[in-house]
Formats: C-alpha cells, structure tokens, sequence
C-alpha cells in the first residue's frame, strides 16, 4: 500500500519562492486567477480519471460536546463520542460510508442528537455546494474552487511555502491563497486554500463561513480544517479532518455556549477494489445494527485523545481562527444576532446580601461596529437603596491584543480572597438561613484590561476606583442579628497595574500568577498571589479529583480589603468562617469522588491545610482579627450527585475546629451562578 502524508505531522517552512521574490501580490491578480483554474480543471479531471476508479478506507474519530464560557475560556467536557466508519467511493462521483462502531459517555445530562455528517467524514473536499449539519446549519455556500468562483470570491496569493513530511524526508511545496466573499452580506467561504504547486491540488483548507451562512440562529461560528495525504505519487485524498461547532442562545447573552468538536483521521486506502453498485444504493450514510457497533474494538480509549489534547483549541483550528482573522479585516464572523439581553450570572437577574438587600437587574449586549462589543447592565439595590451599573467595551478583530474597558458604579466586591460560595449560592444561604458569606464592599471607577484573543492567557489590567465600605442593611437591629458583622475597608481613590500570567505545569497541572502594585490615597503597595491545579484521575477512570496550592503575600500598607480570609466553607471547613486573616497565606486542598451509582452518586473524601501570618500592620477598628497560629487543617467525607455537579460534605476541622456540613457546586459551574 502506499505510503501517506502524515498530515498531523506537517510543519511548514516560510521559504521566498515565488511569491516573494516578486512584487507584492494582489487580490485577484492573473496569477492567482490562473491557480484556482488549474484547481478547478484537476477537480474535474479527476472524476473522469480511467486510472483511478474506486478506493476504500477506514475511519477513526472523536465527537466531543462541552460547555464553555467565552470570558474565562474555561470548558467543561458533557459527552464523548467514538466513531469508527468504513468509507468507500467509486468513480465518477459514488460515495459510501457505514458506522461500525460506535460508543459514548455522558459526564454531565444531556440529551444531545448529533447529525449525521457530524459523525463521518467529508470525502471530496465538501463539492462544489458546500453544506453542513444535514442543511440545517449551513447551505448551498460555493466553494472556493467551484466553476464560476471568481464572481463570487476574492482570492489572494499570500506565500508559497515548503511542506515537510514523512520525518522530514520528503517535501511538496505549495501555495497559500486567501478566500473571501465579494459580499460579506452573502453566504460564503473565509479562509486559506492551500493548493499543491506543481498540480494545484487542495493539499488543506482552513475556512469558517460569513454569519448569513448560518441557517440555524443558535450558531455562533462553524471552523473547518481539512487535511488531505498524498496517494500513489498523485492523488490528494483525506486524511486528517477537524470541525468545531459554537452555539449561544440567539437573544440571550449569559456567558455561555456549546460547542460541538469532531476530528476524524482517515488510513488504510486500498485502491481500485472492486465494489458492488449495490453498495451505494440507498442513503450516503448507513450503519450496522446497534449490537456490532457496541462489539467493535477500537484501538484507543474513549477518552484518550481528550486526556492528551485537554478540552483547550488545538492548534489545527487555532490556525484556523487567525487565518480568518488575516482574511475578514473590520468585518464580523459570528453568526449571532447584534443585539442581546445580557447577564454574565445567574445572580444578576436577583441577588440577596446583606449590603444590598435584594437586587435586580439586567442587560444588554450589542456592536455598535464590526469589531466592538459592549456589554451594559443595571440593577437597583432595595435594602441598600442604590443603583448599581457596568458598562464594558472590548474591542476585537485584530488579533493581537484586545483591550476591554470596564466602567462600573457600586460594583459588589468580596474581602478575603477565596469566596465562600457563588453569588446564586449565598443567595439562598442569606435568604433562608440567615448565612451570608460575603464581605462586601462596594468600588466605583474603571478598568482597562490588555490580552490576548484568549481570555484565560496572559493580560495586564490597570484600574482606578472609588472604595467605600458596606453596611447591614437587612437587619432591623445590627447589634442584634444573626448576620455577621459587615466589615468595614479602607476607603478611598485606588490605583493599581496587576499582570496576570498562566503557567503550564509537569504533571498536567495549570498555575495563574497574578502581581500587582497600586496606591490608595497616600499608601503604597504590593501583592502577589497564584494558584497551581492538577486533575488527578479522568473521568474514564474509577475515581477522578484534583489538588490545588495556592499563596499569597501583600505588603504592609496594603489595604485591608486585600488580606487573606480562611476559614469554612471552600478553605478550612470545620473552623469558623473566615476565623484567621493575613497578609501572608498558603492553602493546600485535595478532593476525590468515586462512583458509587454512576452517574447519580459518588462516594468524596476531601481534605485542606493551611495557614495565614498576620503581621504589624493598621487595621480598621472592627476587625477583631487573628491569624491561623500555625497549621489549620480539615478532613472530611460526603456525596455527589448528579454527574459530581452537587456535593453535601460533613468536614471536621483539625486543630481548634469543629463539625461543619456543607452544599456546594463543582468549580466549573459555579462562575454561572
């Protein structure tokens, strides 16, 4: 059998041969025309090619469904497909696939039902009507090589590279050419064609579509990379395939998507078989009964491939969101409507604490050009009798760095570092148990923050703003409520530049650093701060958990409201509640769960360690504070449920402490609340 093109292998090789050893090339110069005719002819010539009448392949793949919110980048995997197809065509253009295999597991419920071509493969490069999600999400979009293209398309002859592979023995140099629409307002292709220099043959595309190409409203964007391999010294023929799908509410803006990714690695090519015209009468897709495709014998673990990659984009497609960037310029790629309501929480809809009392509110989220997004939302305390207000501004489309301004009025804010629970959480807690694990405070001004395209990476963000403290607003009687006392802050104007650095870590780990310095009023300071995760287990496995260490010091003008708490819930459960104050902390957690009636109940055991050192410093007077006195600790056992998305823990506290139960959500959600 021939040998392929180990196209996940591929790297490229910026080399001046041709196109930059001229003049600088243009959009739909002669020679850019000319190379997308010469596609156009091997595109056809191939049908009709008497050498070349049939092959039959097989086909492995992945279909990934995962929940993920655009502001933090965080992703959560839901459910996980294996695929296995045998694929089959016949000239001159006779297409088969049938699924032989296939199994799923569900991490979180859903009731998900994929369409068909997001389970197999796409054999000629998507034809001349390229269409997707069975029609339902995308229809009839020409291809960039389909006969008449040029009135549709603009084409730019951008590089001409080197591609090595097969150990970088063997090399095909190629031509990279940029795709747009002549009408953005158009259903079309964006993105980067390369084509083989010496045939023109689609070597890889790298695409995503305008936002009218959306049929289905709900699709933020649709981001395609084929890879194909070279057989018998002269045919392109897939070989590598990867397709990722985003979703949102289409009038509803609450930070959170879905997204759909499937990649499939085609092998096993044996030519010129003889295949039955029988094979390819009834639909292109068929599969076997439910009981052979459970039997099959895969050759890799339903998760392996996502332990490897991590949930995070893998470069392939990564590629594929700069080259569109390269190719659209000022115009906009989602297909989502301008104008949304918007809420980044559940809470912002109603909230309860005791420095407001009950707040409501709202938003929406619009682009007032191409390239920004502004997000606004208000609300008005009824117990603290104030309004509140965000309004933020980030402008995309370059990229390079984003900048997002952030102008806020009696934005909430929490002393201590570490929450005690999600804002929908303390809510409940406030309202029916007289608990509220805030320490609230209130911040009025602004921040301008710098990053990357990612919002998880690398960012600075300088801030100035107003700090005032809280007060109890809800109890008839401060001196005489079950409520803890609300903690006064050092007020006044604010200043600060903070630099936010994630790290990767041996082991699988993931660290963020953030350092800060700043001034409030007529004090200077410093802080450093930063926490380390690693996911022990997977969730293929009996029992899955994570431990996290994390520090911090301030320095001694720092503000109060920049001190460490611990203490309690999500710390050191077992010991009061923010008992030990510092400006210097460490913290050591590790929870497990193991399965006990998968997926509804788990068996958890948890555990922490840590300590705060409070030094000479100026407090407000109404903190009665103290450190830890050395090492604190907690143990404990409890239950998830529900796909480990809930947990009620029973913790002691190891050194002074006492019993604590607490109800919780997994980490990953607990932003959405």
């Amino acid at each position: 059998m021939p040998s392929a093109m180990n196209a996940a292998a591929l790297f490229l090789l910026a080399l001046p041969t041709g196109v930059g050893a001229q003049a600088e090339p243009s959009w739909n110069d002669a020679r850019v025309l000319e190379l997308i005719g010469r596609a156009r002819q091997l595109r056809t010539s191939t049908v009709v090619d008497s050498a070349f009448r049939s092959y039959q392949a097989q086909a492995r793949g992945y279909v990934y469904f995962f929940f993920d919110r655009p502001d933090s980048g965080a992703r959560t995997l839901v459910k996980a497909d294996q695929v296995a197809l045998d694929v089959y065509w016949q000239a001159p253009r006779s297409t088969k696939q049938v699924i032989v295999g296939r199994r799923d597991q569900q991490l979180l419920p859903t009731d998900i039902a994929y369409h068909l071509d997001h389970l197999t493969v796409v054999q000629d490069d998507f034809g001349d009507a390229m269409r997707m999600g069975d029609g339902d999400e995308v229809e009839d979009v020409p291809h960039p090589v389909a006969p008449s293209s040029e009135s549709v398309y603009d084409f730019l002859l951008a590089d001409s590279l080197t591609l090595s592979y097969a150990g970088g023995t063997q090399e095909i140099r190629v031509y990279q050419v940029r795709v747009r629409p002549k009408d953005f307002e158009q259903p079309g292709f964006v993105g980067t064609i390369f084509l083989d220099r010496a045939t023109a043959a689609i070597v890889r595309m790298s695409f995503s579509f305008t936002p009218t190409s959306y049929v289905d409203p709900y699709v933020d964007y649709i981001r395609v990379a084929l890879d194909n391999s070279l057989w018998m010294g002269r045919y392109w023929l897939p070989y590598r395939q990867e397709i990722e799908i985003r979703r949102e509410t289409p009038l509803l803006d609450v930070m959170a998507g879905s997204v759909i990714r499937a990649q499939f690695d085609i092998r096993a090519y044996d030519f010129d078989v003889s295949l039955s015209l029988s094979l390819f009468a009834g639909p292109r897709v068929s599969q076997v009964s439910p009981a052979q495709r459970a039997a099959f014998t895969f050759e890799r673990g339903l998760l392996d491939d996502i332990e490897e990659q991590g949930l995070d984009l893998p470069p392939s497609l990564a590629e594929v969101e700069r080259e569109v960037r390269q190719v659209v310029e000022q115009n906009v790629m989602s297909g989502l409507e301008d104008l949304r309501f918007y809420f980044s929480a559940v809470s912002d809809a109603a909230r309860y604490n005791r420095a407001e009392g009950l707040r409501v509110g709202g938003g929406v989220s619009f682009r007032p050009a191409p390239t920004l997004l502004m997000r606004t939302s208000g609300g008005y305390a009824f117990g603290a009798r104030e309004p509140s207000g965000l309004v933020s501004a980030e402008l995309g489309g370059g990229g390079g760095v984003t900048p997002v301004l952030d102008l806020h009025w009696n934005r909430l804010e929490d002393v201590g570092r570490y929450p005690g629970a999600s804002p929908l959480e303390n809510t409940i807690s406030a309202v029916s148990g007289q608990k509220d694990y805030t320490d609230p405070y209130f911040a009025r001004g602004g921040r301008l923050t710098l990053r990357g395209s990612d919002p998880s990476g690398f960012g600075v963000t300088v801030r100035a703003e107003r700090h005032s403290s809280g007060r109890d607003v809800v109890s008839d009687d401060p001196a005489d409520t079950e409520f803890r006392p609300v903690l006064s802050v050092d007020e006044g104007w604010l200043g600060a530049l903070s630099v936010r650095a994630p790290l990767g870590l041996p082991g699988g780990g993931s660290a963020d650093l953030v350092g800060e310095v700043g001034r409030l009023e007529s004090r200077t300071f410093a802080s450093v701060s930063g926490e380390a995760l690693w996911p022990i287990g997977n969730p293929a496995r009996r029992w899955r958990g994570e431990v996290s260490l994390a520090g911090g010091a301030v320095t001694s003008d720092a503000p109060a409201q920049s001190l460490t708490m611990l203490g309690g819930r999500w710390t050191l459960p077992g010991h009061d509640y923010r008992a030990f104050t510092g400006d210097r902390h460490w913290l050591l957690r590790a929870e497990s769960t193991w399965p006990v009636y998968r997926p509804y109940v788990g068996a958890r055991l948890i555990g922490s360690v840590g300590a705060t050192y409070l030094g000479s410093r100026s407090l407000p007077a109404d903190w009665v504070v103290q450190d830890s006195d050395g090492l604190r600790g907690s143990v404990g056992a409890g239950l998830s449920f529900g796909w480990d998305a809930a947990r009620l823990d029973l913790a002691h506290g190891v050194r002074g402490g006492g019993w604590e139960a607490l109800f919780s959500v997994a980490r990953q959600f607990r932003d959405w609340l």
